[in-house]
């Protein structure tokens, strides 16, 4: 039977949904049993199974239900986000001739993408992981996924940081300031490193995209200095890997109050389009082995 407690990704001991499910699996499984061999008492052969195959339907749809529910939380973007309402832009014909570009991020990348299509219109295909990578742990768990694909990746610009230090409680986001991280910033650098491991067997030419900033008072909860606390981890994992950078955080540093929209950590169509400008210039760089 699964542990009684488990240790989340921050390190921290919590109940295991696991066990609980398993001992409610358990409970169920005896007294259907119980139940079945009463039955086989008083009926016949074929009334049997038709009864046995129901309460067993039951017991099915039952055990995938708690299962569900001591799950994580679905995720739900965040305020701010592009990811809510963006409308859908016209797709750019797949030109077989061009190099394939890979972009990996959360929602700031959401934003700038479509700036990065268009920058990059007639030089590479770029084409971007599906919905929101979220934070490393989402990443460590997707990542095989992301980078299969049919020919080689050229070039690979990737994010995490901007989920791992925000505040997490039960699966979900917090606006308590005395929560846990999503991700403590020694599970971040971990993380990062089995991520960078993977990203590096593509032999893709991989360039990191540093975390952007973001003002006191964002929901969820985020400590404003976590941002750099974050980068400089990130920065000596990529240093020591000799990974090309897309320094972000310090690009739109004196562009905040222009482009960032208030007490958020996403910005405004004009932030979004300074920072792809920043994103295609380091990937046309990266192209052409400068």
């Amino acid at each position: 039977m699964a542990a009684e407690y488990r240790h989340n990704p921050n390190g921290r001991k919590e109940k295991n949904p696991v066990r609980r499910t398993t001992a409610f699996s358990l409970t169920v499984t005896h007294a259907l049993s119980t139940l079945l061999q009463n039955l086989n008492l008083s009926r016949g052969a074929e009334q049997m199974r038709t009864v046995k195959i129901f309460f067993m339907t039951v017991f099915s749809t039952a055990l995938f239900f708690s299962f569900a529910g001591a799950a994580e939380k679905p995720y739900v973007p965040e305020a701010g986000s592009d990811e809510i309402g963006a409308k859908k832009t016209a797709a750019v014909p797949y030109d077989k001739s061009l190099p394939d570009v890979l972009i990996i991020g959360d929602s700031i990348s959401i934003g700038y993408t479509p700036y990065v299509i268009e920058g990059l219109r007639g030089v590479a295909n770029v084409i971007r992981i599906k919905g929101n990578g979220q934070g490393t742990r989402f990443g460590v768990e997707n990542i095989d996924k992301w980078i299969l694909h049919e020919k080689p990746w050229a070039v690979i610009h990737f994010n995490w940081g901007l989920h791992d230090l925000k505040r997490w409680a039960n699966g979900r986001n917090s606006s308590n300031p005395n929560d846990p991280r999503q991700a403590e910033i020694d599970v971040y650098e971990k993380n990062m490193e089995l991520l960078v491991s993977k990203l590096a067997g593509t032999k893709a030419k991989l360039i990191f995209a540093t975390t952007t900033p973001y003002p006191s008072g964002v929901v969820p909860w985020r400590d404003p200095e976590d941002a750099a606390r974050y980068n400089d981890v990130a920065l000596r994992i990529m240093q020591k890997n000799g990974i090309q950078t897309d320094d972000l955080y310090t690009a739109i540093q004196p562009k905040l109050a222009e482009f960032q929209k208030p007490k958020n950590v996403h910005f405004e169509p004009g932030g979004s389009k300074f920072l792809a400008d920043a994103v295609v210039k380091s990937i046309k760089a990266a192209l052409e082995g400068k």
